[in-house]
């Protein structure tokens, strides 16, 4: 024990002599956390509408109003020419071309029904679904509207129409921030034990102590234990001054038990120190190391459920995530901060992520030689 006590403080002394290693751990969390959080989403507040109405009767103003007092358009501009708003789509300058024909007033009084045209960029094919369901959404409350004040113009009988109430659960206001922080939480602690650890050991060799430290009689398990004991610590307090900004700043619900939290948190942080000190170990300069553990990382980090959700992938992609220690931790912050999922709701991801740390931990011991 009295050896481990001496390895971690050399390691603590080394974290704090170096000077590239410190903004990794105290500045960079903090920016991921701020910029992150308001860049990564997949809301859209401002879409750029083209509009063009032939028609220019009432009705068809009210159609438009519908769009300018709504939050998530900026009509950009108005026209009367198929061509212009073709122009502003491929300029860039619109996101969406509403098309109001002629006689749009005229045959809904008379046909009740008419047709208008939507012209939608779909570059991004994400984007482009999200512009179509939130149009699809105004005209059909519009077209709902209209038939209930039509109605009650031509009858002496009060229409009565559906209303319908929603209820979300779990994240009830849609704030897309109490999706995403939980997430970048994760991604953060990963980087920090994963680069720290993975960096550690070869930069042993290229300083080289570690030949001094190999004919020591350091034994295998001591040197590993105080090679991933300084930077467990470190990614803890990483989560837990996250969590504290998240709370703070964003007003992240945290529904369930913290505690449970830190203890599946302290599980994974083994299972991601582990593989980046054997990464360490493979390497014999830490730019080797930095872009294999980038490598890693990116694989990880897509394919976790961060960004897009795990059950929209391909069901191969879905067999091989169960091998991304990141995914479950992603699933276990947002079901415990959001849902207040307790430890019988978690239980089987607290022992994949337990096994996955016994066999991570075994291999980065067995990978480690002890030789002069």
């Amino acid at each position: 024990m009295r050896t481990i006590l001496f390895i971690l403080r050399k390691e603590f002394l080394q974290i704090k002599r170096n000077k590239a290693m410190l903004p990794i751990i105290f500045i960079m969390p903090f920016i991921q956390l701020i910029i992150l959080v308001h860049a990564a989403t997949f809301e859209m507040k401002h879409i750029r509408l083209h509009v063009i109405d032939k028609d220019m009767s009432s009705v068809s103003r009210e159609l438009i109003s519908k769009f300018s007092g709504s939050p998530f358009y900026d009509i950009t501009s108005y026209s009367f020419s198929d061509k212009e708003g073709e122009e502003d789509l491929r300029s860039n300058k619109a996101d969406i071309v509403l098309v109001i024909p002629e006689h749009f007033e005229k045959k809904l009084r008379k046909e009740n029904s008419c047709e208008v045209q939507l012209i939608i960029n779909s570059i991004n094919a994400a984007s482009a679904g999200l512009i179509n369901a939130y149009t699809s959404s105004i005209l059909l409350d519009y077209n709902v509207n209209l038939v209930a004040k039509w109605s009650v113009m031509n009858s002496s009988v009060q229409a009565s129409t559906i209303e319908t109430t929603y209820s979300y659960w779990y994240n009830p206001e849609l704030n897309y921030k109490n999706y995403m922080v939980p997430g970048i939480l994760v991604l953060l602690v990963t980087i920090i034990g994963m680069v720290l650890s993975s960096l550690n050991v070869v930069r042993e060799k290229e300083i080289g102590t570690i030949e001094q430290i190999n004919i020591t009689p350091i034994r295998k398990y001591q040197f590993i234990i105080g090679k991933l004991v300084p930077f467990w610590i470190i990614a803890m307090f990483e989560l837990a001054f996250g969590l504290t900004i998240g709370k703070l700043l964003f007003g992240i619900p945290i529904i369930g038990n913290v505690a449970l939290l830190f203890l599946f948190a302290s599980v994974y942080l083994l299972v991601i120190l582990s593989i980046g000190l054997l990464i360490s170990t493979l390497n014999n300069t830490q730019q080797q190391a930095m872009f294999i553990t980038w490598f890693f990382m990116m694989i990880f980090i897509m394919m976790s459920g961060l960004f897009t959700p795990v059950e929209s992938m391909p069901e191969w992609a879905q067999k091989i995530n169960i091998i991304n220690p990141v995914a479950y931790f992603i699933k276990t912050m947002r079901m415990v901060l959001l849902k207040g999922s307790g430890f019988g709701d978690i239980s089987g991801l607290f022992a994949s992520i337990c096994t996955y740390a016994v066999i991570m931990i075994s291999f980065a011991t067995w990978r480690y030689r002890k030789v002069s």
